[in-house]
């Protein structure tokens, strides 16, 4: 006989707070300045490169921000670290409408960044993961869901607003929503109860690889690569689709459709990686969207971007989740928090350099396809890594299993 854990009904509110919370703020922060390339460019008279940096910038202040909150919402609680994050987002959107050089741009967004999505994104990951000691791969992917939903919805809706109210107003009024949304969400986010047990034959999903500091170092050089990937299309594919000469309402749309998508695939992944194994789920992402993400440079009308975004967004959205559910089976509890915050830090590294050398490239080039074939380069690279680290790990986690069962 040994111990079945009682897991409380609450969880399920702080995995759908979570996820919304993460929509709004994630789709903002990472690849929500995807809509404003073209009309800052053609308002301002900046290049692409330069207005991608902005982008940039707010997702490196976001990985050194969660550097330093992660560990910090383990001493101070989630809800408070969370809900300073959330008003400090909105506020720097708020004021990114007054904002009229570039220099303004890049503080604003570093600040949003650092401040605000650094506090927000691993604590909510380490807290989502926490609350479930068994099914966490489906709980994260929810929560990470949130995130995919976002940063489809931010783009088409940004798309909208800047067609409606200008690029001032667009960031004014999304300032304002993420108050009025993410406030009362981070209020409902609690610390998890101390872990409740019956007599009864079940486990825990929790394992441990060994040695922690190796797989944690292994973690940081795959999602640096998966997220120099992954990025490219995130934040270039708007402008990719409009230089076909589709419509930026008609661009926003595909990029909409392939993260909805992607609200399926990060669930799928989650459940696959309870099933098969986290490690082998990230694998079976990656290589899916290795695979496919060139492809979107020799596709020419707006029908084929749409069928071809929702393919490749279903198996791209696996990736995240696979790294996120990753950390929470090999790295202990103790550590859990911190590990997010290490870890994703890198993930935005390759975030930041996705997106700027594809604006940058862009510029030198007058097209897309060094910047996409980079990313595919990069995620040959990532799937050799983490391949590595399954050979390393797959005895150990053997193990743990077998001896948890």
């Amino acid at each position: 006989m040994s111990d079945e854990i009682v897991q409380p009904s609450y969880r399920w509110v702080v995995v759908f707070a979570s996820a919304l919370i993460l929509a709004i703020s994630m789709g903002s922060i990472a690849n929500g300045l995807s809509a404003y390339i073209v009309p800052m460019q053609e308002t301002f008279g900046w290049q692409r490169g330069e207005i991608a940096l902005i982008n940039s910038i707010g997702i490196l202040g976001l990985a050194f921000g969660g550097l330093v909150m992660g560990p910090l919402a383990d001493r101070k609680g989630t809800r408070p670290v969370v809900l300073t994050g959330v008003i400090v987002l909105g506020v720097c959107y708020i004021a990114a409408s007054f904002a009229t050089s570039l220099w303004q741009f890049y503080t604003l967004f570093f600040i949003a960044g650092f401040f605000g999505a650094g506090a927000i994104f691993p604590p909510i990951m380490a807290a989502v993961g926490n609350w479930f000691h068994i099914g966490a791969g489906v709980a994260i992917g929810i929560a990470s869901a949130g995130q995919a939903l976002g940063q489809g919805g931010v783009p088409f809706a940004s798309s909208f607003l800047i067609k409606r109210f200008d690029v001032d107003g667009a960031f004014s009024l999304t300032g304002l929503a993420m108050l009025i949304c993410m406030v009362p969400l981070a209020l409902l986010l609690r610390q998890p109860p101390p872990v409740q047990t019956t007599q009864s034959s079940s486990h825990s999903d929790e394992t441990t690889a060994s040695p922690t500091n190796r797989v944690i170092a292994t973690l940081c050089v795959a999602i640096i690569l998966c997220c120099t990937c992954m990025s490219v299309p995130l934040m270039h594919l708007v402008p990719l689709i409009q230089d076909q000469g589709i419509a930026a309402e008609d661009a926003a749309g595909v990029i909409f459709i392939m993260l909805v998508v992607a609200v399926a695939g990060r669930v799928a992944f989650g459940k696959l990686a309870d099933m098969i194994g986290a490690l082998q789920a990230y694998m079976t992402a990656t290589a899916w969207m290795t695979l496919l993400i060139f492809g979107f440079t020799y596709i020419e009308n707006l029908q084929t971007f749409y069928v071809y975004a929702i393919v490749y967004g279903f198996g791209y959205a696996g990736v995240m989740t696979g790294v996120l559910v990753s950390i929470r089976v090999l790295i202990p509890q103790s550590r859990r928090a911190s590990a997010f915050g290490i870890v994703t830090m890198f993930g935005w590294f390759g975030h930041a350099i996705g997106g700027f050398q594809g604006g940058m490239l862009y510029d030198l080039t007058g097209s897309y396809t060094i910047p996409y074939g980079v990313a595919a380069l990069a995620g040959v690279l990532n799937l050799i890594v983490v391949s590595s680290l399954f050979r390393k790990t797959r005895t150990p986690l053997n193990l743990a299993v077998g001896q948890a069962s």
